[in-house]
């Protein structure tokens, strides 16, 4: 017995054939989806930059001689989709790290911005001291760095909340919202005028009870975590410090800013025709603190042909491991305080040509 098998039409063709074009499209749009758009909880590190510092800084009538640079250096961080994590496997300057529930969000855009201002400030504070010019710190206002969860505030507050005045009156020090709050009991509500994002806003907040484990007593707050943003002023306006700004965020540049910062300030060239570049924290005082992720901007630094790597003493051990797992010739130079930095520079014979 035959069996006869039957053609299809045009119109069933026509119409296979846009099925599993179709079919083709969806799976390719879901591949294409998990493999680049699907958020995972993992983070990748790797080197970043190694910035020169000098188009960062404005000062009216400093001495611009330098004809080596300082720069700052970054680390990469980048919220990682399928793709990178596979090709970060074959990447040995790279680190895959699990995602903190604060990283990504608003409140830790707001926490690194607030570190590099911070930075900034006690880096001027810094270098004006170390050239003997006075100054003086201004409170500019309080703002919102991030939300506590325990208690959690009861009024609506972002990350990043200017607050301008308490019941009409104008605060700008931490000291004065606690003079303001300190008579007032949780569950009592105040009147608060925010800026937000450049929004003028009032807001009902019901106060809550914040306990003090150190000293077991419990005032009445707002909620948030509130830190005071602060100027340092020259005495001599001639003289003010200005910042460009910098899609930089973090405390890490603070011993680079310092140095530059000096440098016009003062007459001479501090570099001495050299490339160096460095990271770690600065306090007012000149004290440079630990950072992380120093094994990525040693990278950094010698893919600049950076000669000179200032890094804090407490980091030193990491850096020079990389340093040699590279094979840089780049010096590195362990520091605690910003006067080791210059003790160093000033003992460096100035780079001929």
């Amino acid at each position: 017995m035959l069996r006869v098998r039957k053609r299809e039409g045009p119109v069933q063709l026509r119409n296979s054939r846009i099925f599993k074009l179709a079919l083709y499209m969806i799976m390719m749009t879901v591949i294409i989806y998990v493999v680049v758009y699907m958020p995972t909880p993992y983070m990748v590190n790797q080197p970043g930059t190694a910035e020169e510092i000098k188009p960062m800084i404005i000062v009216k009538e400093g001495d611009p001689e330098e004809k080596g640079t300082f720069m700052m250096t970054t680390v990469s961080v980048t919220y990682a989709n399928l793709a990178m994590l596979i090709t970060s496997q074959f990447n040995s300057e790279a680190e895959i790290v699990r995602k903190t529930p604060e990283q990504g969000g608003k409140e830790y855009v707001t926490q690194q911005v607030y570190y590099m201002s911070d930075s900034q400030s006690s880096a001027m504070a810094a270098a004006y001291a170390k050239a003997k010019l006075p100054y003086r710190i201004e409170s500019e206002y309080l703002f919102a760095i991030s939300l506590s969860t325990s208690p959690p505030p009861k009024g609506d507050f972002v990350p990043g909340d200017i607050i301008r005045k308490i019941e009409g009156k104008p605060v700008t020090r931490f000291e004065e919202l606690t003079e303001m709050l300190k008579s007032r009991k949780p569950g009592e509500v105040v009147q608060v005028e925010l800026n937000r994002d450049g929004r003028e806003l009032e807001e009902k907040v019901e106060l809550i009870n914040l306990k003090d484990p150190a000293t077991g007593e419990s005032p009445a707050g707002l909620g948030p975590n509130i830190v005071e943003l602060r100027k340092v002023k020259s005495a001599d306006p001639q003289k003010q410090v200005e910042f460009a700004k910098t899609q930089v965020g973090g405390p890490s540049a603070g011993l680079m800013f310092t140095l530059e910062i000096y440098n016009r300030l003062t007459p001479g060239d501090l570099s001495k025709g050299y490339r160096i570049a460095g990271t770690g924290t600065m306090s007012a005082d000149g004290a440079v603190g630990p950072i992380g992720g120093v094994q990525f901007k040693i990278v950094a630094a010698d893919r600049e042909k950076a000669e000179i790597f200032f890094v804090p003493e407490d980091n030193f051990k990491d850096a020079k491991k990389k340093a040699e797992d590279i094979g840089t010739s780049m010096k590195l130079v362990p520091v605690r305080t910003v006067d080791d930095a210059l003790q160093y520079l000033s003992s460096l014979t100035p780079k001929a040509g």
